[in-house]
């Protein structure tokens, strides 16, 4: 073991003649202690939610949308088969997308009405999971309908209950693009009755959208055998955006495709500079637990001058001197550092429990389920936010010993024992 260090630990271990400086030196590793794992379980809650929100996101709408540019695409057929024909395609399927009134009477919303291939959208999205209520599959016609039966259609939950409607009522889908009379442009009205509610869990989902069978959107809107766009499904969703140049490439000007990240782009920017930012404001914990380690390594400094200067009388040099009160200061935040560490990691893998456990005792509700339509609080650790944390809080822990340990250097023997 180097000498250096060998004191180092003897000074951290020895009685002190101040109490003062042993509690200055607690309060400095449990400052880097807390420092580190706020930091841990703030990024770890950020990542879960940003997760759980992409997922949401990719449950509900495809990883690629294909469109034509200012007319519906009538050769869907044809585009889906070359699409299918790129590695990265997982699936496709055709949709409708459009925007209608929905009417009950005594309740009316607007709403985006999307039509749906059933059978060709299980593969690309996870509407069908997400239906809480009814069938998804009666969407379709089925082989006991008559030629008058009332087509169906599925709705989110919050509009539901906005309408206040339930599976099997009967609802007006009111199409502002209507049939042109002598008494103007009347608005188109069809009956359909609902057959499914879905919960996403995301709430401008839930409240704004309803879904149709391909062919009732396509016979509603007049469209003939004609539709907006394509969803597509990938192998890599982080990857979506080189596919997207890919497919307007393969296509020409006249289609357009746009990937889930860039659809989303406002909501993933401000989840990361949140991410951002909450590390900055939480390092300054970090910082604040560092001057109690440059005051730690002061103190000693003051109360080790007669051995400092016994040392650099026995051959010591300046930089050996300096690199025992380094490694002093860095033992403090090392060993802060890895308490932080395993504390912060119990605390994001146990985060659920932990929360109950505070709500119960507060007799306050910190998380409701109601208001962030949750039914878990996410928690999600990454190995590489972990050891960017580590190395920050001990890059911050030795550059806090850097000038008290250079003071110590520059002691003079003589100065040192003039007042012993």
């Amino acid at each position: 073991m180097p000498f250096e260090l060998f004191i180092g630990l003897r000074y951290l271990k020895a009685k002190r003649k101040s109490t003062f400086i042993s509690i200055i030196t607690f309060i400095s590793t449990a400052g880097v202690t807390l420092g580190v794992m706020a930091l841990i379980v703030v990024l770890a809650v950020m990542t879960g939610f940003e997760e759980d929100l992409k997922e949401k996101i990719l449950g509900t709408n495809a990883h690629v949308v294909v469109v034509k540019s200012g007319t519906p695409m009538d050769d869907y057929r044809q585009i889906m088969e070359r699409l299918k024909g790129l590695k990265e395609v997982v699936a496709t399927t055709p949709f409708i997308y459009n925007q209608v009134m929905l009417s009950t009477g005594k309740n009316v919303s607007g709403v985006v009405l999307r039509g749906i291939d059933v059978t060709s959208d299980r593969l690309v999205t996870r509407l069908s999971k997400s239906v809480v209520e009814g069938n998804i599959d009666r969407l379709d016609p089925q082989p006991d309908d008559g030629p008058n039966a009332v087509p169906g259609l599925i709705l989110g939950k919050e509009l539901a209950k906005h309408l206040d409607i339930s599976v099997g009522d009967k609802i007006n889908v009111v199409s502002p693009i209507g049939n042109i009379t002598p008494l103007g442009m009347m608005p188109k009205m069809r009956p359909f009755r609902v057959i499914g509610i879905f919960n996403t869990g995301m709430f401008e989902y839930d409240s704004t959208l309803a879904y149709v069978s391909l062919a009732q959107a396509q016979a509603f809107f007049d469209l003939g055998d004609t539709v907006t766009g394509i969803q597509i499904k990938v192998a890599d969703v982080y990857r979506t955006g080189e596919l997207a140049r890919s497919i307007n490439a393969m296509l020409g000007q006249d289609y357009y495709a746009r990937d889930w990240m860039q659809m989303n782009h406002n909501i993933l920017f401000a989840l990361k500079t949140e991410k951002v930012v909450m590390f900055i404001i939480l390092t300054l914990i970090v910082l604040v637990a560092a001057f109690g380690i440059a005051s730690t390594l002061f103190m000693v400094v003051m109360e080790k001058t007669r051995d400092i200067a016994i040392l650099k009388s026995m051959g010591a040099t300046g930089a050996s001197i300096m690199k025992i009160f380094v490694l002093e200061g860095l033992i403090i935040g090392v060993t802060g550092t890895i308490l932080g560490v395993v504390s912060g990691l119990l605390v994001a893998h146990n985060l659920e429990p932990v929360i109950n456990v505070i709500q119960k005792v507060t007799g306050q509700n910190f998380f409701s389920k109601d208001i962030y339509y949750l039914d878990h609080f996410p928690s999600q650790v990454i190995p590489s936010d972990v050891v960017l944390i580590s190395v920050t809080a001990v890059l911050i822990s030795f550059v806090a010993t850097l000038y008290p340990a250079w003071q110590a250097s520059r002691m003079l023997p003589a100065e040192a024992l003039r007042y012993e």
